[in-house]
């Protein structure tokens, strides 16, 4: 039986999507006004990796993340770097779809950008505000969380601590608007010149938050849909208020299973711009000792519900776990064919390692365990090869683990780090040496080359690298 953690009850449930053999998820995307950051990549990865098993398992996935390209931060970007809101929100865009690609994330079915849905978002406040559901005042208009009974379900918390919180952290004029604390903006007036606004029965504004995933989840994937993801952080007040407005707008369910990923933490430490431990995507995959493979597992050897710790000497120790396994599928690519038989004993074991994988995947997408299994079936396979296995027998471990590791998003396995400098020069002198029998000068070379990290080997086609 397939389960999954449905924040909403805080339990394993069953899982069961609404139409048979298809799924319809949503992942909250990112505002594209600056390069998205390590703990925002964690999301689009644990989620693209969920996504990709559940395709594997034979679901027909429709997954939808949206673009946020508007709203402050990205005003105060473009002020700041002499753009317009839409140029702001193209650049990052651009970089996020670059990022994602580097990671091996999939692109998603359809990527919606906000800005695009105004017309909907507008009638979605109307029915809103004709069912009674939400009141205006001075061009805003509020939800009234009080005539939403099941308003703090999904937060876990007292709707009277609710109140009291949401008090004491804002001031200003909307709070005196508001007929209640917790009360959300669907619609908020936008007078500011030189700042895009858009037409609405209450004078020119812009969406709230919260309403722009509703309608494009409303728009993309119906009524009531499978999965809705993101971070943690996103369980209140941003989910919490997209479940009150869709729910009462449609009066019926919104979302069955409501999964949630962990923080990043780095080194030790909540990432945070004071703190100076910021770290973007962008950044790390300029540096050309990072794989980007490397990177993506790294992110997803972790269960998606608990928090990863990010540190460059776990990075690093992630790599290593990625080149032995680059090691042992370049080994298989070389010795796999269709000559010879099966071995039944491997087969055996390739049949008992997929059943515990499916377990573990099954569940709540338990990662950690499925990785278990995949390095128990490079022991099996790097022992067959050891031991003479037939080209048909690699083929068959080969065709397992490739299937298995593009889950995890591991599909290429050429080596493309950039060498440290002065290694390519080493390494022909090394060469040089061999073919000039020079042995103690080729043996000299290779403990120079294993201090910058890297293990040389001599075959028959020469001599070839791994990273330490």
């Amino acid at each position: 039986m397939q389960t999954v953690y449905n924040t909403y009850s805080l339990e394993k449930e069953s899982f069961s999507p609404i139409e048979k053999g298809k799924v319809r998820m949503y992942l909250c995307g990112p505002t594209v006004y600056n390069y998205i950051h390590i703990g925002n990549a964690r999301s689009s990865v644990a989620f693209d990796t969920i996504r990709k098993y559940l395709t594997w398992r034979g679901y027909d996935v429709t997954f939808v993340s949206n673009f946020t390209d508007l709203g402050d931060k990205v005003i105060a970007q473009g002020k700041k770097e002499g753009l317009t809101e839409a140029e702001v929100a193209d650049k990052y865009a651009d970089a996020f779809l670059a990022d994602a690609k580097a990671l091996h994330i999939a692109p998603a079915t359809v990527r919606p950008r906000a800005t695009h849905y105004m017309k909907e978002m507008v009638a979605f406040v109307e029915q809103l505000l004709a069912q009674g559901q939400a009141y205006e005042v001075n061009g805003d208009v509020y939800f009234k969380t009080n005539q939403f009974k099941d308003y703090a379900v999904l937060s876990h918390q007292n709707m009277d601590e609710l109140k009291k919180n949401a008090a004491g952290r804002l001031e200003g004029e909307d709070q005196e608007e508001k007929h209640e604390a917790t009360d959300f903006a669907l619609w908020k007036r936008e007078d500011r010149p030189g700042v895009t606004a858009w037409p609405s029965p209450w004078g020119p504004g812009r969406p709230g938050w919260h309403l722009e995933c509703s309608v494009m989840i409303d728009a993309l994937l119906g009524e009531t849909i499978d999965i809705h993801a993101g971070g943690i952080d996103l369980a209140f007040p941003h989910h919490t208020n997209e479940l009150a407005q869709s729910v009462s707008f449609h009066d019926r369910p919104f979302v069955n299973y409501w999964l949630h990923n962990g923080f990043v933490n780095v080194n030790d430490e909540k990432m945070s711009k004071s703190l100076g431990n910021f770290v973007t995507i962008h950044d790390l995959l300029a540096d050309d000792q990072i794989d980007p493979q490397g990177l993506r597992y790294f992110l997803v050897k972790t269960h998606y519900r608990r928090p990863v710790a990010y540190s460059r000497e776990r990075l690093d120790q992630a790599q290593q776990e990625v080149d032995k396994i680059y090691r042992t599928m370049r080994s298989l690519a070389k010795q796999a064919g269709s000559e010879g038989v099966v071995d039944p004993r491997v087969q055996e074991q390739v049949t008992l390692q997929n059943e515990r994988f499916i377990a573990a995947m099954d569940d709540d997408f338990n990662v950690e365990n499925a990785l278990t299994v995949i390095f128990e079936a490079l022991t099996l396979a790097n022992r067959s090869m050891q031991e003479g296995a037939s080209a048909a027998t690699a083929l068959l471990l080969q065709k397992q683990l490739t299937e298995w590791l593009h889950i995890f998003g591991l599909d290429d396995f050429e080596e493309k780090r950039a060498l440290p400098d002065g290694a390519k020069a080493l390494l022909e002198k090394r060469a040089a040496a061999r073919s000039a029998k020079d042995f103690e000068e080729s043996d000299r070379l290779r403990d120079e080359l294993k201090t910058m990290g890297l293990l040389v080997k001599d075959g028959r086609d020469g001599q070839s690298i791994e990273w330490l």
